[in-house]
């Protein structure tokens, strides 16, 4: 069965894995809320927002997958999967915002006591096992659906887990008459945003730009491979979304007829197709004496 047979299965199951991290989205944005409003929390309400801001992303998530799964049209010849790496630019976007937010609310704000609580601990705790399962369990379906906004996202709640120690770490000793280390941690927390938002940025905006996604010495010792092929004169590859095109120009002995050629570029798309995730392969043949 063929890619395209695939893609809307995967596609459909991209979208579940969204809408179930999004819901346990949800739920751990209203623990922490309850725990940040009762104990005054500082750093519990960066981490809150920071939580708001995952739901929000995984709802326009769910609407990217659905335009990045149309097939190529006249406006989209090669496709709509860089809507899912424009996702991820957005996502590393917000991230900097809500990072720089958070620092600038720290700073502002004279620290101000907080409130332990039995029951407090135990909620954040949970909002933590909460988190690190959803980080593996998503960064599992990533891998095996090939997906970059999964990818993203999964990378993304794993730093949750992060914020969230230590968010912990930081209210707990506050509570204990150190209520300055509280705004201390609220400016680490936005230091692990910024650095997840780096991340994505480094992920996304090669993709964007069409840096080359194989190296062409590779690209160029497949296609040499086949039976021939006596040049590899060109060759061009980018990303498109988790996926990559391929231009290339071959010689070929100008001897040999359309029909000949055509078997040999056939057989360079294979191999090519074989070890790389390809979308998309263009081959121009020259003749050459």
């Amino acid at each position: 069965m063929s890619r395209s047979q695939h893609e809307p299965e995967r596609d459909r199951q991209v979208r579940r894995v969204i809408v179930i991290e999004g819901l346990a989205n949800a739920a751990v944005l209203s623990l922490k809320l309850v725990v940040a409003v009762s104990t005054g929390s500082l750093a519990v309400l960066g981490d809150a927002l920071h939580s708001l801001s995952d739901v929000a992303n995984n709802v326009v998530a769910w609407f990217v997958v659905r335009i990045s799964a149309r097939p190529p049209d006249r406006d989209h010849p090669y496709g709509h999967r860089k809507f899912e790496t424009l996702a991820v630019f957005v996502l590393a976007t917000l991230l900097t915002v809500l990072g720089v937010e958070l620092a600038l609310g720290a700073l502002r704000r004279e620290a101000l006591p907080t409130i332990g609580g039995r029951w407090a601990l135990p909620l954040m705790l949970g909002v933590l096992f909460i988190n690190l399962a959803l980080a593996t369990w998503e960064g599992a379906w990533a891998r095996r659906l090939r997906s970059d906004i999964l990818g993203a996202d999964a990378r993304h709640t794993f730093a949750d887990v992060l914020t969230t120690v230590v968010v912990i770490v930081g209210w707990q000793v506050s509570a204990r008459g150190y209520p300055w280390i509280d705004t201390l941690c609220a400016l680490a927390v936005a230091g692990l945003v910024f650095i997840l938002a780096f991340g994505l940025f480094r992920r996304a905006i090669p993709v964007l730009v069409d840096r080359i996604a194989i190296e062409p010495e590779s690209v160029g010792d497949l296609a040499r491979a086949v039976p021939g092929v006596r040049r590899v004169k060109v060759v061009r590859s980018r990303s498109i979304g988790s996926s990559i095109a391929i231009d290339m120009v071959v010689s070929v002995d100008a001897g040999i007829t359309a029909a000949e050629a055509h078997v040999i570029t056939d057989d360079i798309e294979e191999n090519l197709k074989a070890r790389f995730s390809i979308e998309d392969v263009t081959i121009h043949v020259e003749p050459e004496l």
